[in-house]
């Protein structure tokens, strides 16, 4: 009998479904037919993780790269060992200047003749001094000896908030709609990652190493981004709050506090390639001619953020339990999109309120200089085209579950593990293999069909092509895809279950501890 057949036909969908996420199957793949280019024959018809980090749309994937990025978070966060090429790195030089010399939103690069505009560095008055230390060649944190003479190097944990903007009921939403600044509120998230990028420049001038960071961006109650953060290294809070209160971003963009264009929107004049006004014909200002007003000396940022006043740090130190809890603190929100702080079948009416009229702040405002929104302010967005539309601009940053943050929720510096997600992800892989290996037991052929694998005259042997199958109308083909994926992946953990416990059977007992001595902890638990 099959291994498919042993599976009941009868089985329920919404079982099925259960029985796969409970075993780590993706419950919506995407389907692949493989196709021998020597024969022309169909080899195998293939479901492929869909990939998803959202554990709405899958929650198999979005945990397993959860756990991903946990691996990561772990590998960096108390290294030892700098990278070889830390002195002649580029790409690890920070910008201690406080405002752009030179915007990368003015200019293609096209024309290396044209004049760079060029602004003061000058900081505003209204925030305080970085203090300035010299700078060391390291990314790993300094030892330190407690008065035992035991030696430590620990790291941190960092948690920075933007400010307030009204007063807030305790389930996040303001106890003054109509006081309640969302319009603020609104552009910080669309800019929050800029202003994280300019916080771990100057922490990097202040802490006197080239200090490297795991983050995650994650949404408060009052759906209000803020981030957390493992740091390699410590610093005193006394420079953390330093840093904090001096930094801050200046966005310069053109004005855009009160739209233009409300019920009649620009058109599209094909003759002239770009957009004019829907009543006398004339040209919008393109982008750069509204950005060269903001090089004026008199001209004023569209846009200033800072961080709030709630800092949070705490050290950390390796091997332990609560560095290993902390880790999953970290990323325990990474399956959720920023939206779902309230849960969408729990959420209350006035919840609901406030996250509706956050969202249409967020819909209309400009996300970049390529928005169409910019047509509400009588500019043309750079690189128009025809069809665009205020208000539909398809960037992650109006999407109702991203509230303004269209960027990464995972912010990684360059040094921090000295591997790409990638290679994390084969070593978690390779684990499995070697514990198979060694039990005597044949690791599955993940390459048997892969793209690089070559016929006689050095081609590709096989050809991947879309099915066409879709999961949603195609139920009986998901069906029998999924009931064959929960057979092999039954086998494949009966198989490495096996492989585990033949090892540990197969090691000879450690008598060499002592009979009264505690059991040493693992390392990563």
């Amino acid at each position: 009998m099959s291994t498919e057949s042993r599976v009941s036909p009868v089985v329920p969908d919404e079982l099925l479904r259960h029985t796969a996420e409970r075993v780590g199957i993706c419950v919506r793949p995407v389907i692949r037919r493989i196709i021998d280019n020597e024969t022309g024959e169909l080899v195998a018809t293939v479901p492929l993780p869909c990939g998803s980090t959202r554990e709405r749309a899958c929650r198999p994937c979005a945990t397993k790269a959860r756990r991903l990025r946990m691996d990561q978070c772990r590998a960096g966060w108390h290294r030892t060992d700098d990278p070889a090429d830390l002195d002649d790195d580029p790409a690890d030089q920070t910008d201690d200047s406080d405002s752009d010399p030179a915007d990368p939103d003015d200019s293609d690069g096209s024309d290396t003749s044209a004049p760079v505009h060029r602004r003061s560095t000058r900081r505003l008055p209204q925030f305080p001094p970085l203090p300035v230390v010299p700078m060391e060649h390291r990314t790993v944190g300094r030892e330190l000896a407690s008065p035992n003479g035991k030696v430590y190097r620990p790291s941190m944990f960092v948690t920075l908030t933007l400010p307030s903007y009204g007063p807030v009921h305790k389930d996040g939403t303001p106890k003054d709609p109509a006081a309640y600044d969302y319009r603020r509120a609104a552009l910080d998230a669309i800019h929050f990652a800029k202003l994280i990028d300019r916080f771990w420049q100057n922490l990097r001038r202040c802490a006197g190493y080239k200090v490297q960071y795991f983050a995650a961006v994650e949404p408060q109650r009052r759906l209000t981004l803020h981030t957390h953060a493992a740091v390699r290294g410590v610093v005193t809070r006394d420079v953390l709050r330093q840093v904090v209160a001096a930094t801050y971003h200046q966005v310069w963009w053109p004005q855009h506090d009160e739209p233009v264009y409300l019920d009649r929107l620009p058109t599209w004049d094909e003759r002239a390639e770009a957009y004019v006004d829907p009543d006398d014909g004339a040209l919008l200002p393109s982008w750069e001619q509204a950005t060269d007003k903001t090089y004026e000396p008199d001209a004023e940022p569209a846009h200033l953020l800072w961080f709030g006043e709630q800092i949070d740090s705490q050290w950390f130190i390796p091997g332990s339990t609560r560095t290993d809890r902390r880790i999953g603190y970290l990323c325990k929100y990474l399956t959720k999109s920023i939206a779902e702080v309230y849960d969408p079948d729990e959420m209350s009416p006035r919840q609901r309120r406030h996250l509706r009229r956050l969202h249409a702040e967020v819909r209309w405002l400009p996300c970049s200089p390529e928005c169409p929104n910019w047509l509400r302010y009588a500019i043309t967005p750079k690189d128009a085209e025809p069809g665009m539309q205020p208000g539909h601009c398809p960037r992650p940053a109006h999407a109702l579950e991203n509230l303004g943050h269209g960027g990464q929720r995972v912010l990684t510096s360059r040094d921090w593990s000295g591997k790409t997600l990638t290679e994390h992800k084969a070593d978690r892989a390779a684990i499995v293999r070697v514990a198979l290996a060694e039990a005597g037991m044949e690791p599955p052929a993940t390459n048997r069909w892969a793209a690089d694998q070559t016929d006689a005259t050095g081609a590709p042997r096989y050809r991947w092509e879309p099915a066409g199958i879709d999961p949603g109308s195609d139920l009986e083909t998901y069906r029998v895809i999924l009931r064959r994926q929960l057979a092999e992946r039954r086998r494949w953990q009966h198989e490495y279950e096996t492989a585990k416990a033949s090892l540990a059977a197969a090691r000879p007992p450690n008598d060499t501890r002592s009979a009264t001595a505690p059991e040493p902890a693992l390392s990563g638990t």
